[in-house]
């Protein structure tokens, strides 16, 4: 099983290229019998202000990210909402 670090490379690299945004931060990260469990904050262009041709603005979103042992992304979905205190699974 890769290392904490490794695994906050792997989840912030596979973040950047899914939403294509340069602005991702690993906010939680645990590891499990499975692999890691993360959360990821990014802040992507709000498509919904683009649509409508306003000016641009940033949307803060949460994503859940699992890896297993070797590394490799298992599945991620996008969260409704963050608190700290949050597992990152509903």
């Amino acid at each position: 099983m890769g290392s904490l670090i490794e695994a906050k490379n792997v989840i912030t690299a596979f973040l950047k290229e899914t939403t294509s945004s340069s602005d991702v931060t690993v906010i939680r990260l645990d590891r499990d019998p499975d692999g890691w469990k993360a959360v990821g904050e990014v802040y992507e262009d709000d498509s919904f202000l683009k649509s409508m041709n306003l000016p641009p603005k940033k949307a803060r979103r949460f994503y859940a990210v699992s890896v297993d042992g070797d590394l490799e992304v298992t599945s991620y979905s996008r969260l409704a909402s963050y608190s700290e205190g949050d597992s990152g699974e509903d």
